[in-house]
C-alpha cells in the first residue's frame, strides 16, 4: 500500500511538474505574407526559413532551429516555413533563390540571411542579430 501510494505520488507530482512548465516545443507557421506583416508591425524577433521537404539540408537545419528556438535567448523568435516548392510569391518577396535559406527579421528590419548553413553556432549568431 505504502509503494502504491509513493508511486501515485510520484506520478502527480511529475503531471503538475510537466503542466507547470513553459512549452519547449515552438510553434513554426507556414509562411503567410499577412502573418509575416502582423508580427514585423508587432516588432517581433522572426526567422522565415525557406524550406524544402526532399532537401537533406532543410532537414539538418530543422532539429537545430528547434533546438536553438527553445532556449530562453530565442524563445520568443517566431518562425516561418516557407515552402520552397509551392511559396513562388513568397520566395520572390524575400528574394530568397534557395531552399535552406534562412531570413532573419527584427520587427520589418532584415537583420541577417544564410543559405545552406547546418552549424548551430553560426546559425545562434544569425539569430542573435534581431534580439
Amino acid at each position: 500500500m505504502v509503494i502504491r501510494s509513493t508511486v501515485l505520488a510520484a506520478a502527480l507530482i511529475a503531471l503538475v511538474w510537466a503542466i507547470a512548465q513553459p512549452s519547449l516545443a515552438l510553434e513554426r507557421k507556414v509562411y503567410d505574407p499577412a502573418a509575416l506583416a502582423a508580427e514585423q508591425a508587432a516588432g517581433k524577433s522572426i526567422l522565415v526559413h525557406v524550406t524544402a521537404p526532399w532537401c537533406p539540408t532543410c532537414k539538418a537545419q530543422k532539429p537545430i532551429l528547434d533546438k536553438l528556438t527553445a532556449e530562453p535567448d530565442f524563445k520568443d523568435f517566431v518562425v516561418f516555413d516557407l515552402d520552397f516548392d509551392t511559396g513562388i510569391a513568397g520566395l520572390k518577396a524575400l528574394n530568397a533563390r534557395s531552399q535552406s535559406t534562412l531570413i532573419v527579421f527584427k520587427g520589418d528590419k532584415e537583420t541577417g540571411r544564410s543559405v545552406g548553413d547546418t552549424k548551430a553556432e553560426s546559425i545562434a549568431t544569425l539569430l542573435r542579430t534581431a534580439l
